[in-house]
C-alpha cells in the first residue's frame, strides 16, 4: 500500500503550494495508489527508467530509494540502467550507478555475488 507523500508540501508548500498539493495527493495519493492496476514495484522500476532516460538525477535518487522500499533490488537496479544505457546514453549510466551505490550500499553488492555464484555454480555449502 502507497504511504501518504508529504513531500511535496514539505520541499515545496510555501514556494508552490498547488504544485505541492497534486504532487503529494494526485501523483502519489491517487496515481500511485492504483495498485490493482500496477504494483508499486513496477511503478517503481518505470518511474526510475523515464527519470534515468530524462537525466534527472536528484529525483532519480530519490526514486530508487523508493523503489528499493517497494523491492526493487539493487541487481535490478543495475540491470535496468544497463539495458537503458543502449537506449539513453552512456554517460547517463555512469552517473546513475554511483547513486545507486549509495542508496544500495555495499551490502548489495554481497547480495548480487551470491545470485551470481547461485547461477553459476550451484548453492555451495
Amino acid at each position: 500500500m502507497a504511504e501518504k507523500q508529504t513531500a511535496g508540501r514539505t520541499r515545496l508548500g510555501d514556494l508552490a503550494p498547488k504544485f505541492a498539493e497534486l504532487n503529494d495527493d494526485v501523483l502519489f495519493g491517487e496515481v500511485w495508489s492504483r495498485e490493482e492496476q500496477l504494483s508499486l514495484r513496477d511503478r517503481s522500476l518505470i518511474t526510475i527508467a523515464a527519470l534515468f532516460s530524462a537525466g534527472l538525477y536528484p529525483q532519480l535518487k530519490s526514486h530508487l530509494e523508493i523503489g528499493k522500499a517497494h523491492g526493487v533490488t539493487r541487481q535490478e537496479a543495475v540491470e535496468l540502467v544497463t539495458q537503458l544505457a543502449f537506449y539513453c546514453g552512456w554517460p547517463k549510466a555512469w552517473s546513475t550507478f554511483p547513486l545507486i551505490r549509495e542508496v544500495y550500499g555495499e551490502d548489495g553488492h554481497a547480495e548480487w555475488c551470491e545470485a551470481v555464484e547461485d547461477e553459476q555454480y550451484g548453492k555451495l555449502p
